[in-house]
């Protein structure tokens, strides 16, 4: 099985290959076999990339709204027309089930792509009337923009920060992590044949050096990154000592409230998603599920019965409901997170082994865990995971729930099931959280903003929030009377 591409990177509208880079095993997370070797970008590639979304974006930002709108609606096309191929690269390269990239990856970025090539002919300024004078506002795009993606929705990353980014005007180079680095070459090449022109998204592999090569060049003006705290924390200092445009969308630790109201099987099945889906690699996963006293006994044991039904296995089988961890690495820390918490006093009520999987033996697969007897100072519920490790705990009342709820110095997301909108809309309000849901989790369409608070990062991905991020504002007052000047 190969998924070699015809070269490591995408630059000015071509594949772009340079072999004294580093290279990079991909690897097939279910079998843990290498399906492709690419290389990190070099100087002479980085520069490449640099140079022709320099002149690319000049090009672009020239073109009418109405013109760039239709690039990115046709490439929109392009991906859904292509999104088998574009699935079954996705499975390969991140191990989630081919049901789940089908629906969730490829088709997200399309929808990205489509609403902003949609919205683009509308985005531009206002006039302010002043009495005689007037001013008004022009919205111009930023210039070239790098987006740094991370390794559990890779195409999905690559779609949702390209898409406003072009939509203003931009040129982007999007950097994919160098564990899942195939499908955003794809999406270089949609846009090419979508009548984009050549440069305007650059792709370039590499390593934390690359990105910080990116995010210290003087040519960008803005920097958009997907991933851990910890490397927001590095990407924000060195954007920020050239005083460059930054959104971050960063980790989480998130709640997900059941009140006792609540309809079971639904709360059990957004509790599953928001812990279970993509093998628990989702930032915004509600890992932290406080259930009322008065249904956890028949929620622990309907969600017990629901996990233990969950197909695992063969990722490529549209059967197939969980797939293995990314890498051999990551499952090792969250088998790692299972052992702590078993030993700090939570209840293993189910999973949490390495199934065995004949065919696959060398896969990086795991069951899905759910602990009980969670308490609030255990490190199952203070650390985020990034596996398939639900930790169920219990509360009574709204003010107590909400208090440690918000307990945390993350706040990317938070979710309540409830059947009386009243308390669930008051709910929301004080959850400190970028973005929360209601009866629901994890669903997030492209015209919804996406982002975080606190430790979770700032500014939004998708909607009309994105523009804000991606251009900036020209005021231009007019004068119509004489001046009036005591010189």
């Amino acid at each position: 099985m190969k998924y070699q591409p015809p070269a490591s990177h995408f630059i000015d509208g071509n594949p772009v290959e340079d072999t004294t880079g580093r290279p990079i095993d991909v690897i097939y997370p279910a079998t843990g076999e290498t399906i492709a070797t690419i290389h990190s970008a070099t100087d002479t590639v980085i520069s490449q990339a640099l140079e022709s979304a320099v002149r690319a974006q000049a090009e672009w930002a020239a073109r009418s709204p109405t013109e760039r709108g239709r690039v990115l609606r046709r490439a929109a096309d392009i991906m859904r027309d292509r999104n088998r191929e574009l699935s079954e690269i996705e499975t390969h390269d991140t191990g989630k089930p081919l049901q789940e990239t089908l629906v969730a990856d490829a088709m997200s970025g399309a929808d990205a792509l489509e609403y902003f090539g949609g919205i683009t002919p509308t985005i531009g300024g206002e006039t302010v009337e002043l009495g005689g004078d007037f001013a008004y506002t022009r919205r111009e795009p930023l210039g070239v923009c790098v987006g740094i993606g991370a390794w559990n929705y890779p195409i999905q990353i690559a779609s949702w920060k390209a898409a406003p980014a072009l939509a203003c005007g931009n040129a982007m180079i999007f950097k994919p992590s160098e564990m899942t680095p195939l499908s955003a070459l794809k999406l270089a090449e949609i846009l090419i044949d979508a009548g984009a022109p050549a440069g305007l998204l650059n792709v370039v592999q590499g390593y934390g050096d690359v990105g910080a090569a990116l995010t210290t060049d003087p040519r960008v003006a803005k920097v958009s990154l997907t991933g851990s705290v910890p490397t927001g924390r590095k990407v924000y200092a060195s954007a920020a000592e050239g005083l460059r445009h930054v959104t971050m969308e960063l980790g989480g630790k998130s709640p997900l409230i059941v009140f006792e109201d609540a309809d079971i099987e639904n709360a059990i099945g957004g509790a599953m998603l928001g812990n279970f889906y993509s093998t628990g690699q989702i930032c915004s996963n509600g890992t932290r599920v406080f259930v009322h006293r008065a249904i956890r006994d028949r929620f622990v044991e309907r969600l017990v019965e629901r996990t233990r039904s969950i197909v695992i296995g063969d990722p490529m089988d549209e059967a197939v409901q969980l797939g293995p961890m990314v890498s051999a690495t990551q499952r090792e820390k969250v088998m790692g997170y299972v052992e702590t918490g078993k030993t700090e006093g939570a209840t293993l009520e189910i999973g949490g082994g390495i199934p065995s999987i004949q065919g696959f033996e060398n896969g990086y697969f795991i069951e899905p865990a759910v602990f009980t007897g969670v308490t609030d100072d255990m490190t199952i519920a203070k650390e985020e995971i990034f596996g398939p490790v639900m930790s169920v705990l219990d509360f009574e009342d709204d003010d107590e729930v909400i208090a440690r709820a918000n307990a945390t110095e993350f706040g990317l997301a938070a979710g309540v099931f409830t059947a009386n909108m009243t308390r669930a809309h008051k709910a929301v309000a004080r959850l400190l959280a970028g973005t929360c849901w209601i009866n629901t989790y994890n669903l997030t369409p492209a015209g919804m903003p996406f982002g975080g608070v606190k430790a979770s990062g700032f500014g939004r991905e998708n909607a009309a929030a994105a523009i804000d991020a991606y251009s900036q504002v020209k005021s231009v007052y007019v004068g119509l009377e004489p001046v009036d000047s005591p010189y």
